[in-house]
């Protein structure tokens, strides 16, 4: 994959996939028959909550630090993060032996940022939007040669995040459709070109918040909005998309669904409840969507990526006070 920002092939996955066989997990797909009568549709959950640093994030990640030359791992990594790409990065780059520098918003859960710090990583905090973010980066960039792993704008990212849906594919059959969580699009990115690769039929279907609503309407206009002000409880999904990921979910003709901060909490419990797993708001938002549109989703067998795990237990957003 010689250009990082031009859109990854079935091949690049396949190549991720062989190149972070050995690091990460090959995640479980779960069913629950309650969760399928109250969908009206068959749901097969991919449970990335379960992958090292517990999300997708380090798929990614791992495939981006692996595949650098020995040269630009000498001068260690620089990201920016949300939280979860932060701790993978960090994972990656303790796991292969170098630095690496994350960037990241003071808003972040602090089970995130103990994650980053604990792999090892150098924080550099920054303020909430991708504007201060992006300028924190540059100014970093500017004081280092380090080299930089975008979140979600990279192919070396969005190659590794796609092998998420080929194992899906793998373990549950006839699939007819597919939804992530979309922050910078680079999960939804790798799903689609995945997906596509195997089967042009399957639909593509991504999960925003309505208050962090930029990718929605970015597809909707035809053009990316930028300088959108998230105000939602899911921290890991206030990107908005890059070039590189706006270009791939346009030609890809994914449909990104919107649901509200109160049908994510109610998702978030019931995958709490009815699957026993420990999620975070943004892997419930596809959940919500589905619940939202049943109409729209009935009779499917719809594979559903459960982005991450990683959760203040202090601040579940159904205890009294938060």
């Amino acid at each position: 994959m010689a250009d990082i920002q031009s859109a990854p092939q079935l091949r690049d996955i396949q190549h991720a996939a062989a190149r972070i066989a050995r690091y990460a997990h090959v995640t479980p797909v779960l069913r629950s028959a309650s969760l399928d009568a109250l969908a009206g549709c068959e749901l097969f959950f991919k449970c990335e909550n379960l992958q090292r640093a517990g999300a997708f994030k380090f798929r990614g990640a791992c495939n981006a630090v692996v595949s650098l030359s020995d040269a630009e791992a000498a001068r260690g990594v620089l990201t920016q993060s949300s939280g979860n790409h932060g701790a993978a990065v960090a994972l990656a780059c303790r796991l292969r032996g170098i630095r690496a520098r994350v960037v990241v918003p003071r808003s972040a859960p602090a089970v995130k940022l103990a994650a980053i710090r604990e792999f090892g990583a150098e924080i550099i905090p920054s303020g909430v939007t991708q504007a201060e973010r992006d300028a924190v980066m540059s100014e970093v960039l500017a004081q280092t040669e380090a080299a930089v792993i975008h979140p979600f704008n990279d192919a070396r990212v969005i190659a590794g995040q796609g092998t998420a849906t080929l194992e899906l594919l793998r373990q549950a059959e006839a699939i007819d459709s597919v939804m992530a969580p979309v922050s910078g699009g680079g999960l939804l990115s790798g799903t689609a070109i995945a997906a596509h690769a195997l089967n042009t039929a399957i639909e593509v279907f991504g999960a925003e918040p309505e208050q962090a609503g930029d990718a929605a309407e970015s597809l909707r206009r035809g053009e990316r909005v930028t300088g959108w002000v998230p105000n939602t409880i899911c921290d890991g999904l206030r990107a908005e998309l890059g070039p590189l990921t706006f270009d791939i979910l346009r030609a890809h003709r994914a449909n990104i669904l919107l649901a509200s901060e109160v049908e994510i909490i109610a998702a978030m419990r019931l995958l709490w409840e009815r699957l026993k797993l420990v999620v975070e708001p943004s892997s419930a938002v596809p959940l919500a969507v589905v619940l939202r549109h049943r109409a729209l989703f009935a009779g499917r067998r719809l594979g559903i990526i459960l982005s991450g795990g990683n959760v203040d237990l202090e601040k579940l957003p159904w205890l009294p006070g938060v």
